[in-house]
């Protein structure tokens, strides 16, 4: 028996030294990490990033171990006004509204009365899209995890100024052809995410808005939330949208979103959106209160769709060595923890929200201008809480975004210098004049005006512009509506007995595909 007692004598010598080990690492681990310290720095660095980037206003606030550890405004609302922002100014989340819907949906599974795995037409018999077997076969899971097929934002001129309702933008969703296979790749569809909003109006008997508000606003406490534009009319505290024209900052009007609402229609201030922090960190609970089963949590949080790790990533965040969209958040590695995350971006603000589960962190940032501000701020947000290098995250993207900037403007200056100065319509101004129009989108109508053609989109009349002949039969095209769209091209198409066939549309930018839109000459 002695060997087996000096045996189990060194093991618990062993233990304790391991303990005492592990005991003093994880006191010198706070001695070095001090709150307050890290606070105070990043606190100065989000002020700087702001000058830097040009940047009207932005609100930050993080959640740690179930408790606000910051929150703060920085800047104004509105350019060139002194009202400042603070953690009650409302801003528009835009995308980070998919979350919220995933959330209503994952209310619907545990109240049995959905699946994840149902299939759409069982609620939208309508519902339709180019090829007949994805069709029938798209679930629920499906919408939510953007492996519709499509690229990513396909379609989404449908409802972006436009009069159709949500299901006539859903419907016309039909036309669109998928560059992907099912379930094959990754296309980011915020159609798709309408279509899982209609259903919880079909399950539920409540549309989208008032689901939401009822089931996850009012429990929370969300007072200050809204799901439409049309909800700021009179209130106070609420920041204006800002992009960048012709070398200033510019603020913008609020576009109404509501008809893709369930996609990212939410207004909200950091006050209100660090309690959905709460939430997402104790797995669907907030103050005892169960919105959500917490087996509904890790569902949405799991992997669905692959996401490829770029070049980029590799070169600059190599400790990131997958990436992959669940059901309303993106999910990555970063410092060996596991990161939920969602932009939002909608015309003239910006937002990222962040959660780090393992150490019950997140933590929101809204931004009221069209700017990748929000990237270099998670990035330095992360490394500080989890002991990442010391990486000016701002400098290095702001002077990247700067070489971008330049490199498009060279490329527009060479495109410039190689057009044809001298050339002419192929016909008088009056043949390009008509009704023209394809099944996808609709009708735009030509004009003459004052010598001069006009352009006005149907379903959307604030797209209109007047053309400028650039080369034979292309004009540029700058919809001044839209500030935050830079100059495009239409082209009309002449046939073989010297008509108009059809117009041509693109306006290059990271959002909108005007090539998808087909307008043929109608008779």
């Amino acid at each position: 028996m002695k060997p087996f007692i000096r045996m189990r004598g060194n093991l618990v010598i062993n233990g304790i030294i391991v303990c005492l080990f592990l005991l003093l690492s994880t006191l010198n681990l706070f001695a070095q990490f001090d709150q307050n310290k890290v606070l105070k720095s990043l606190d100065e660095y989000y002020s700087k990033s702001l000058a830097d980037w040009e940047v009207p206003g932005m609100a930050i606030a993080i959640v740690k171990n179930d408790s606000v550890i910051f929150a703060k405004g920085y800047g104004v609302r509105e350019i060139g006004k002194p009202e400042k922002v603070d953690i009650n100014t409302l801003f528009e989340i835009a995308s980070n509204t998919k979350a919220f819907t995933a959330a209503a949906m994952a209310i619907l599974v545990d109240e049995g009365k959905i699946k994840w795995d149902d299939k759409v037409v069982q609620y939208l018999p309508w519902f339709q899209l180019y090829d007949p077997y994805v069709t029938y076969n798209m679930t629920i899971r499906d919408l939510l995890s953007h492996r519709s097929g499509l690229a990513t934002f396909s379609g989404d001129l449908l409802w972006y100024g436009t009069t159709y309702s949500r299901e006539e933008v859903i419907k016309r969703a039909r036309f669109l052809k998928p560059i992907y296979g099912f379930r094959e790749h990754y296309g980011y569809s915020n159609i798709m995410y309408l279509a899982a909003g209609e259903i919880i109006q079909v399950v539920s008997g409540k549309t989208w808005e008032e689901f939401v508000s009822e089931r996850i606003f009012k429990p929370l406490g969300m007072k200050r939330t809204h799901t439409s534009t049309n909800s700021l009319k009179g209130l106070d505290n609420v920041a204006m949208c800002h992009t960048d024209f012709e070398g200033k900052v510019i603020s913008i009007p609020y576009l109404n979103w509501d008809n893709i609402a369930p996609a990212g229609a939410i207004n909200s201030c950091v006050a209100d959106l660090s309690k959905w922090i709460k939430l997402q960190l104790n797995r669907g609970t907030y103050k005892s209160v169960q919105v959500f089963e917490s087996a509904r949590s890790r569902e949405m949080w799991s992997p669905n769709t692959l996401q490829n790790v770029s070049s980029f990533s590799e070169k600059f965040f190599p400790s990131t060595h997958f990436r992959a969209y669940a059901m309303g958040w993106g999910v990555n590695d970063y410092l060996g923890r596991k990161i939920v995350s969602h932009s939002g971006g909608y015309d003239g603000m910006i937002s990222y929200t962040c959660l780090i589960p393992e150490e019950k962190l997140g933590f929101v940032i809204l931004t009221n201008k069209n700017s990748a501000l929000y990237n270099p701020l998670v990035y330095k947000t992360l490394d500080m809480f989890l002991g990442g290098s010391n990486t000016d995250w701002s400098a290095m993207m702001l002077e990247n975004t700067k070489k971008q900037a330049e490199m498009e403007k060279k490329n527009k200056t060479d495109e410039e210098l190689n057009r044809v100065k001298d050339s002419h319509p192929t016909l008088e101004l009056k043949e390009y004049v008509g009704l023209y129009g394809g099944e996808l989108y609709g009708n735009a109508q030509v004009k003459l005006d004052n010598n001069a053609l006009t352009i006005t989109f149907h379903p959307a009349p604030k797209f209109y512009a007047t053309l400028k002949h650039w080369q034979y039969d292309t004009f540029t095209v700058r919809f001044l509506e839209f500030p935050s769209l830079p100059e495009g091209k239409i082209t009309f198409i002449i046939n073989a007995k010297g008509k108009v066939d059809e117009i041509r549309v693109n306006v290059p930018n990271p959002d909108f595909d005007f090539t998808e839109l087909t307008f043929k000459k109608l008779e």
